[in-house]
């Protein structure tokens, strides 16, 4: 089914009923809200979340000059996972406008309502800073150039019986692949090429309506006998999969030639003693995969070597461990779990137990953790607070030359709080285009870049 701006997509302006927490535009390290001044001579005050609450009747709005690209769209029903497809359009690009493609999984309040999305976002402009006492001198001029800015999305629907978990995206030679946990106690996989076609072409999009019913998997597998939602494809073979669920058992799926089917070994990775909440592969290692569950521990393991662990962090928090994040280039594991805490983990040190850094600025469960894919320094993490976090380890505090009262306490490292959102589940960088990230809630996703990534 086919949705336009109009309908699904808010325009940049858009209000928010909280505010997105950021540096002013001349320190990163700070986060500003100005009360309205008397005489000009107020002083600023400082607005933290979780510290100080609202006032009644007091609300916050929206800083802009604090984001380079901000954008909200609805699905419907919420989607809480999501997946970023990789697209033809180049790398590291930054010119406006942009476009992105996403599979998406809903979770309908019944079965039977729940879809299988592939959306193309297009034509996302950044933010403009407004120009005050600057006023046009052709406003039918100026309506026509609103109308061109704005953002457009068209939306690919397959019916799917059952609530969906996670999605997690892959090419596999010429086939875009996605691999979907759902509430039906299976894992699948399906080809998402009909629906890509459809959200590139109206006559694509038109054959695509008229075919539709529910999604049929090219592959499926029962055999973890519950549901689950550890989810990852190898980064360095393609097809490769790996599937954890509630009973704490892992499974490594291995990509038969043809593409359309996979052999799974019917002995489990099982040295959890509790639910695996994630999976994440190493970016290096073919064949050496990470763990956590909510038996407080991280696992790392080596398919060659089933079925034990070959590292191991038993008490890595103090609760359930619900998300982890492999570095692309260092050495570092990330953790996040229902203590709200934020664990870097040194893979060379893992032994040890120690993280190597450890941040507690979320005051919530953490929902959702993930490493810049082009700065290894830089990560984000969201949590069950509704603030989105972005950090920069490599930020030390004898880089601050000057700190704003109110947050001189707050970790160096910590750059920009992002809120807005209600029931943040998930977040992801997007690979191809520096800087922005994609949140999904309850409410809706977020489309952004910060001025301080």
């Amino acid at each position: 089914m086919s949705a336009r701006d109009e309908d699904t997509f808010a325009e940049e302006g858009a209000e928010m009923e909280e505010l997105d927490e950021v540096a002013d535009s001349d320190d990163d390290e700070g986060v500003e809200m100005e009360e309205d001044r008397a005489d000009g001579e107020a002083e600023k005050k400082v607005y933290v979340p979780g510290i100080e609450p609202l006032q009644p009747g007091e609300e916050l709005q929206m800083d802009r000059s604090a984001y380079r690209m901000y954008h909200e769209c609805q699905t419907g029903a919420p989607c809480l996972s999501f997946d970023i497809l990789r697209d033809g359009d180049g790398e590291g690009r930054e010119q406006f406008p942009l476009s992105m493609l996403l599979c998406a999984g809903t979770q309908a309040d019944t079965a039977m309502s729940n879809r299988l999305l592939v959306m193309r976002m297009d034509n996302l402009h950044g933010t403009e800073k407004e120009q005050e006492d600057e006023e046009s001198s052709d406003e039918e001029s100026d309506e026509e150039e609103d109308e061109d800015k704005k953002p457009l999305m068209e939306l690919a629907m397959l019916p799917h019986y059952g609530g969906i978990n996670r999605v997690r995206a892959t090419q596999c030679g010429q086939q875009s692949l996605a691999a979907v946990w759902s509430e039906k106690g299976q894992v699948e996989i399906f080809d998402l090429q009909p629906q890509l076609n459809a959200v590139h072409s109206p006559a694509a999009m038109a054959a695509f309506i008229n075919k539709q019913k529910e999604a049929t998997s090219l592959f499926s597998f029962s055999g973890h006998m519950t549901e689950g939602f550890a989810l990852d494809w190898s980064p360095t073979v393609p097809g490769r999969l790996v599937s954890g669920d509630c009973k704490k058992n892992i499974h490594v799926w291995q990509p038969q030639e043809g593409g359309t089917s996979w052999k799974i070994d019917q002995r489990p990775f099982s040295s959890h003693s509790k639910s695996v909440e994630d999976l994440q592969w190493s970016p290096t290692e073919a064949t050496v995969f990470a763990s956590c569950s909510v038996d407080q521990s991280i696992r790392i393991w080596d398919m060659r070597a089933p079925p034990n662990s070959m590292l191991s962090a038993d008490e890595a928090h103090s609760s359930d461990i619900n998300v982890i994040s492999w570095n692309r280039s260092e050495p570092f594991l990330l953790s996040g779990g229902d203590d709200g805490i934020l664990k870097v983990w040194d893979l060379r040190q893992f032994k040890g137990g120690r993280p190597v850094a450890n941040f507690k600025q979320h005051t919530a469960p953490i929902t959702s953790v993930e490493w810049s894919p082009v700065d290894s320094s830089v990560f984000a993490a969201a949590g069950a607070d509704d603030v989105v976090s972005q950090w920069d380890l490599s930020v030390e505090s004898c880089d601050v030359s000057a700190r704003v009262e109110g947050v001189k306490d707050l970790p160096p490292q910590l750059l920009f709080l992002h809120q807005g959102q209600s029931e943040i589940k998930e977040i992801h960088w997007h690979p191809q285009i520096p800087g922005v990230m994609i949140s999904t809630a309850l409410s809706g996703f977020n489309v952004f870049r910060t001025i301080s990534v």
